[in-house]
């Protein structure tokens, strides 16, 4: 029997570490948020495609893609304002899981809805990759694939449940990894459902 592959080194799932009434207090921080930093439709670069999610950001960098690639900016693409502070709770998850690393700049917010998904990709659109990778899944569960370093290695999947975090550290900072489906009515935190991902991340290196 061929043994089922396992995330590379420096993955971490930690699971439930938001309990309900966190959960809900984190939603409702991100809604306001959206209502300063509207989510919006990215493009793929080149091709101009839609991508199956909407997102934004908050803290001091946001990541966009748009037709002339990916990068990081300090404003909102549409409405050209900076972005909003990143919650506090997010801050002190990152100096919990991360604490020898300098602060998060970047919190990227995708919203999946029941059909959306998202490829596998490496994250390494950063100055540095010294520090990890952090996501919180918040609304229903998702099946998440990670696999290696290169894109046609083995990979392996797990569910996210609301409240969940990931830490791609380590080897598994550079892994290809993405969401093959959402279950839907798997979770009633977000009233008409979906899911919202945050991830954390240190861009420069200073």
């Amino acid at each position: 029997m061929t043994a089922k592959p396992v995330p590379p080194e420096g993955f971490r799932l930690l699971p439930g570490t938001f309990d309900r009434d966190r959960q809900e207090a984190l939603v409702a921080q991100i809604r306001q948020i959206l209502e300063e930093s509207p989510l919006f439709q990215p493009v793929m670069p080149r091709t101009g495609k839609p991508f199956s999610v909407r997102m934004s950001n908050c803290g001091p960098l946001g990541w966009v893609s748009d037709i002339n690639g990916y990068r990081y900016q300090p404003t909102h693409p549409v409405t050209g304002r900076p972005w909003p502070p990143m919650p506090q709770m997010l801050s002190e998850l990152w100096q919990t899981v991360a604490p020898e690393y300098p602060p998060a700049q970047a919190c990227l917010i995708n919203f999946y809805h029941a059909d959306a998904k998202m490829g596998l990709h490496q994250d390494r659109d950063e100055e540095t990759f010294d520090a990890p990778v952090v996501s919180v899944s918040l609304g229903d569960t998702a099946t998440f694939r990670i696999g290696g370093t290169t894109r046609k290695g083995p990979t392996t999947s797990m569910r996210l449940a609301s409240g969940d975090v990931v830490v791609l550290g380590g080897e598994a900072r550079l892994a290809y990894h993405g969401i093959d489906r959402i279950l839907k009515g798997s979770s009633t935190l977000l009233k008409n459902g979906g899911r919202i991902n945050l991830t954390l991340r240190r861009v420069t290196k200073g």
